[in-house]
């Protein structure tokens, strides 16, 4: 069987699709699977790094402001067509799957003209545009949250699954994970990162933490800047970092660390929700006010209302309440645990199977 997954922009677009790549492979060691993005995302790096092959089409994303960028974006998505046609007569899929982000709406709606079974996979409580059109179209809806279901039209295709998971989080023993990152034994670790492309203003809070508190830090920190934010990081650090201080652009090995983490502070995007909550890791969310419908904030607020995250809202933020936090948290062993604990009972590590399982129904159905 063929398979072509395309979803891009950020990871919690890519990462769903990895997810997905590997249980399909995991069920059908034969398949073959081709990913569709563009070169403007971390698709290109992260797919390929998975040893996946992914073609590339031109098409970006529509402003929510008239502008003349609407009329070259248009342009693009027409003349993304027939790339896409080329894509579908060469490697002649026996499925698509679309995990979000303007890149996959012209593949899945080309593929669902052809009458191939397509499914989409939302990640957020609140639909995306894209994904809320192609609802109208695929053989089926897989969704994370409840919520999302009234906000799509086409309920009869719509399934609850979750939110994928990589399994590869699971196969990871803290203490093997810890000694792997080879930072100073006996000290908590606390992970700082703001999603694949980085969160300027927690960066921001962060620095500061460091030049204002190096020398006093009772944890290991581990601060992921993001690509295009990291020299601007760096280049504001005003004090030499210890060896309990790290500072990445981004994090590759992102399993491991989050396997060691015993405190971790990020946004709210539905993947890392998902994945602190399948691991079990305590953490503190700084929910992005740039996203829509405020999703985020959403997301973190499901997990403070159990008990496993605290939030905190990007205009209440700054170095002193975050260090704040921190030593509260880190200094209370026994309410980490719980957290913990909570977490982990939000957590739902099949999604991915249950996504498998959609696929297969719609290839069915389309074979009958």
């Amino acid at each position: 069987m063929r398979y072509i997954i395309s979803g891009g922009g950020t990871g919690g677009h890519i990462y769903p699709g990895l997810a997905i790549a590997k249980e399909i492979l995991k069920n059908e060691p034969d398949a073959e699977i081709l990913f569709v993005g563009t070169k403007h995302g971390l698709e290109g790096q992260l797919v390929s790094r998975e040893g996946f092959n992914i073609e590339f089409i031109e098409v970006s994303g529509f402003k929510r402001k008239l502008s003349f960028d609407n009329i070259k974006t248009l342009l693009r998505l027409f003349r993304s067509f027939g790339r896409i046609r080329k894509i579908l007569n060469e490697f002649k899929p026996d499925a698509v799957i679309g995990t979000g982000g303007y890149v996959c709406g012209p593949v899945v709606f080309s593929a669902a003209l052809r009458k191939i079974p397509t499914i989409i996979h939302e990640q957020n409580a609140f639909p995306g545009v894209t994904n809320k059109i192609l609802s109208k179209y695929v053989d089926a809806v897989a969704i994370s949250f409840e919520e999302s279901r009234q906000r799509f039209k086409s309920k009869a295709k719509i399934v609850l699954t979750g939110n994928p998971v990589r399994s590869e989080l699971f196969d990871l023993d803290k203490n093997t994970a810890k000694a792997k990152l080879n930072m100073p034994e006996g000290r908590p670790l606390v992970v700082v990162f703001g999603g694949s492309l980085g969160a300027e203003h927690i960066n921001e809070c962060v620095t500061k933490l460091v030049n204002d508190h190096c020398e006093e830090l009772p944890f290991n920190l581990i601060l992921a800047t993001g690509m295009k934010h990291y020299d601007k990081v760096t280049g504001k650090i005003e004090v030499k970092l210890p060896s309990y201080i790290r500072i990445e652009p981004y994090l590759y090995n992102m399993g491991e660390v989050l396997a060691s983490a015993d405190l971790v502070v990020c946004r709210g995007g539905a993947i890392t929700v998902s994945e602190l909550s399948a691991l079990g890791v305590p953490s503190i969310i700084i929910p992005s006010p740039f996203v829509a419908e405020n999703h985020q904030e959403y997301n973190a607020r499901a997990l403070e209302q159990k008990g496993a995250a605290v939030v905190i809202l990007q205009n209440q933020l700054d170095s002193e309440i975050l260090y704040g936090q921190l030593l509260k948290l880190i200094s209370n062993k026994e309410l980490l645990i719980k957290m913990a604990s909570s977490a982990k009972k939000l957590g739902k590590r099949d999604a991915v199977s249950d996504i498998y399982s959609l696929i297969k129904s719609a290839m069915k159905g389309r074979s009958l």
